[in-house]
């Protein structure tokens, strides 16, 4: 374990409150400071239930707090959606998921909101899935796996699982599918790549039903 690493646990305490400091005034006016403060602990504590490094795992909580504060406040209607909705889940969200937000964002040109989940998220997103999404121009340096939770169901319009549907709970009014795809994890790399096309090609599907391509 790193100093750097050690320093985080140490005054994990003082990181979490000011985190949870900065995301308050973010969202001033629509989430109180202690209903910030719980979500910024509780999900600090579910990404590091996987984590095998921990001194970015502060960066990463704040990036993870603000987009589940941002689906609950969706879901609650006090931020307005002006797109569509569309949440991918896969049991270990460091491929199949990871892909097809990536894909989804590329190809839309960004006329959708993604986000991605897993059921049991790993630790880290496998080298070959970062190969291959980066044979089509899409860099995937800034992803990392994250646990499902129940505000990003709720945000969403369309549902995408990938091998994990019954860990997603299901509510009326939103659209579900469940695509078969093999989990690059058990693959070559031409097979992680296959897998890859097989998912943008159902993409652009979606995203022509939607018609915003």
């Amino acid at each position: 374990m790193t100093k750097e690493s050690l320093f985080e646990i140490n005054d994990l305490e003082g990181v979490l409150a000011r985190l949870a400091e900065r995301l308050a005034d973010k969202f001033a006016g629509i989430f109180s400071k202690e209903t910030v403060g719980r979500c910024t602990k509780e999900s600090y504590a579910l990404l590091a239930e996987n984590a095998t490094v921990l001194v970015h795992l502060p960066a990463l909580t704040e990036r993870f707090v603000r987009d589940r504060l941002t689906a609950l406040a969706q879901s609650e209607f006090k931020i307005a959606k002006d797109k569509p909705e569309i949440l991918f889940i896969c049991v270990h969200n460091a491929g199949r998921s990871q892909m097809a937000a990536a894909l989804a964002i590329q190809i839309s040109s960004g006329a959708v909101c993604v986000r991605s989940a897993g059921s049991a998220p790993s630790d880290s997103i496998p080298a070959a899935v970062h190969e291959a999404m980066n044979e089509i121009g899409s860099n995937l340096a800034e992803a990392f796996p994250k646990p499902l939770t129940d505000e990003f169901v709720r945000a969403a319009d369309i549902v995408i699982t990938m091998g994990c549907g019954a860990a997603c709970p299901i509510y009326p009014g939103k659209r579900y599918e469940d695509w078969e795809l093999a989990d690059p994890a058990e693959l070559d790399a031409a097979g992680v790549v296959s897998v890859r096309n097989d998912i943008e090609a159902r993409i652009r599907t979606l995203l022509t039903e939607l018609k915003v391509i």
